[in-house]
């Protein structure tokens, strides 16, 4: 990889920059073109990673005047932990393309701001040296790691209990991306990782053997899918582990359902931020239907576009637990470290305050009062 496909390592706010889409412009900047292409493309003609953010954009709020605010707050709680407000951070491979200490300054950011974490199976920093960065905040948010199951059992069992030991408190097993979708804007750019970032936690993992060809001589159905997880794989993982387990990935009503009675403890409303399947609903849209199919019975979050306050409180409206925060982390990180990724959660969670009491909501218990009386997340 040429060398201008590798950011240098600011530490430091640039000028100018006073929201989340100011961090995206600036970071277009610092950011070599094949890395931009992995960070912010999305799968074939990226018609579902436009729909994210835009539909966010299109529910309207319906402001309440003249009501007593005073004391009023962000908190939320979420699978038993009262957190100060409903920002997590997503998970997001190899941070280390967009800054050189990676994951470990978006932890440490996080944890100051606190924000939630849910890291990467594919990060590119050892689980055991981001969570040190992350447990000894006391105001921290929760710790989650997100999971892709591997070919090998064992080794997810390993990588399981390496988590469990270092001290994460949830698993987030990612159920929608069984194979890579097709990301044009990546291959024209012919991104592939520069020497010194690896999946460093996957280190060890030997490549699977090739199953036994059908009929139809599939690379996808008689490779990659034969090693895909199934409804069966979520029984084997709870019972391998103590933490609670939240499903990734979960879009139709039937398979919040199931997830439900597979004991899955919650679920993350999300289309991969458009980079699986594209023509997939936006995750506006998707959201109310899950929530309505959960029913109560397991906090439901939600990913994808989230780039305002104002995005946080329409999707609390719409019956979310808590929001996750992807692409802008990378972009802030890019930008200036630690204090990029520390600056953007906080520009969030001062939005959703401003919007928050300019709508007279005085908690987000209040939220679904703010939306627009025909909004339907579309």
């Amino acid at each position: 990889m040429k060398r201008s496909d590798r950011p240098e390592a600011p530490n430091a706010l640039p000028d100018g920059v006073v929201s989340l889409a100011d961090h995206e412009h600036r970071a277009r900047l610092v950011l070599g073109d094949a890395v931009w292409a992995y960070v912010n493309g999305g799968a074939a003609d990226e018609i579902t990673l436009r729909a994210n953010t835009q539909a966010w954009q299109g529910i309207e709020l319906l402001p309440r005047v003249l009501r007593p605010l005073a004391g009023g707050h962000t908190r939320v709680n979420l699978l038993g932990r009262e957190l100060a407000h409903p920002l997590l951070v997503a998970p997001m491979a190899y941070q280390q393309l967009a800054h050189p200490h990676g994951e470990r300054a978006t932890a440490l950011a996080a944890a100051a701001l606190g924000a939630g974490l849910v890291l990467s199976t594919q990060a590119s920093a050892l689980l055991e040296d981001v969570a040190r960065c992350f447990l000894p905040d006391a105001g921290r948010g929760p710790l989650w790691f997100q999971l892709y199951l591997q070919h090998d059992r064992g080794f997810t069992r390993e990588l399981v209990q390496r988590a469990e030991a270092a001290g994460f408190e949830a698993l987030v097993l990612t159920v929608d991306a069984p194979v890579n979708g097709v990301r044009d804007r990546e291959r024209r750019a012919d991104f592939r990782l520069p020497a010194g970032v690896s999946a460093v936690n996957l280190a060890g993992l030997r490549e699977p053997g090739r199953a036994t060809p059908t009929a139809g001589h599939s690379a996808v159905f008689d490779h990659l899918m034969a090693h895909a997880p199934t409804w069966d794989d979520i029984a084997w993982l709870r019972s391998i582990t103590h933490l609670p387990v939240l499903l990734k990935g979960v879009t139709h009503p039937l398979d919040a359902r199931q997830a439900l009675t597979c004991g899955a403890a919650g679920l993350i409303v999300s289309n991969h931020g458009g980079r699986t399947l594209d023509t997939v609903p936006a995750t506006a849209a998707l959201l109310p239907r899950v929530v309505q199919a959960v029913a109560g019975d397991a906090p439901v979050l939600v990913d994808g576009g989230i780039r305002r306050g104002t995005d946080v409180l329409k999707a609390m409206a719409l019956g979310a637990s808590a929001v996750l925060v992807g692409r802008p982390v990378l972009h802030s990180l890019a930008n200036a470290g630690a204090a990029g990724v520390a600056h953007v959660l906080r520009l969030l969670r001062d939005e959703l305050e401003i919007a928050m009491a300019l709508t007279g909501c005085r908690t987000l218990a209040d939220a679904p009062g703010t939306l627009w009386p025909n909004a339907n997340g579309s």
